[in-house]
């Protein structure tokens, strides 16, 4: 049984699946697409071709599948996908894709987003992310799993952030952030390893050897990129593996000071 506010707006031809709950003053697009569980409360809008995933909750005023931010976008036919058990905050704010970026923005599954977020054209989430309230992601930015980015931080268009990494609070990315590396200030720098987090999914002998890995790229006097490739050369940890190539590949370059010697 749905539950289904007689205040909500719902347009001929939108999908609605089994268990829904929609609260009062809502929005649904004709073109949404509303999967089994789901909860859209007071006051939130989904607009376009959105489809949101079992389970996800969607809480008070959040406006999400409104049209790009782009002065690019000239009225294409575009999507926005968000998996399953996503719990997307009040006053959210996320966009579908655009041409640029193969007309599709997508959200993976067990995020938290948290109030005021903005998710902007083009973006790829993967799992289990925590963005905090007031994060704001330029077009095209990419994230991967378990990533946690403090509140108040803006990221640039196109930089990519890695597995298990950390964005303090209040900082300002304009560059790559490598997997498993703690990254803050303005403009936010690598610091060290995100040992918090690593601590609460891996193994002891799994954490030691990134730390050897982190310090022979970052602590070195050679290049990251030249340390990457060394260390991927002669490593059969995948964890590690992920690490240099992440570093390799980078497109934006990653922020990183080396400490002068004393």
């Amino acid at each position: 049984m749905n539950k289904i506010h007689p205040t909500a707006i719902i347009e001929k031809g939108a999908q609605i699946g089994d268990g829904v709950e929609i609260g009062a003053y809502t929005f649904i697009s004709k073109k949404a697409k509303i999967k089994n569980g789901v909860k859209i409360m007071q006051g939130a809008q989904i607009h376009g071709d959105t489809e949101i995933g079992e389970n996800t909750q969607i809480f008070y005023n959040a406006i999400i599948g409104s049209i790009p931010q782009d002065l690019k976008y000239k009225g294409e036919d575009v999507k926005l996908l968000i998996g399953k058990n996503n719990k997307i905050r009040e006053f959210t704010f996320i966009n579908p894709g655009t041409e640029g970026g193969g007309y599709i923005t997508k959200i993976g599954d067990n995020n938290l987003i948290m109030g005021y977020v903005h998710i902007a054209h083009d973006c790829k989430i993967g799992n289990f992310n925590i963005l905090a309230n007031a994060v704001t992601l330029a077009g095209h930015v990419e994230i991967g799993n378990h990533a946690v980015i403090g509140g108040m931080t803006p990221i640039h268009q196109f930089v990519k952030i890695g597995d298990f990494a950390m964005i303090g609070g209040a900082s300002a990315v304009s560059q790559d952030i490598p997997p498993y590396c703690l990254a803050e200030g303005n403009r936010a720098v690598v610091k060290s390893l995100n040992l918090v987090g690593l601590r609460r999914n891996f193994k002891r002998e799994e954490i030691d050897a990134l730390k050897r890995a982190f310090k022979e790229i970052f602590l070195s006097k050679k290049a990251l990129s030249e340390a990457a490739k060394e260390l991927l050369e002669k490593s059969e940890n995948e964890k590690i593996k992920n690490l240099c190539e992440f570093i390799i590949n980078t497109k934006r370059g990653i922020p990183f000071e080396r400490k002068k010697n004393r």
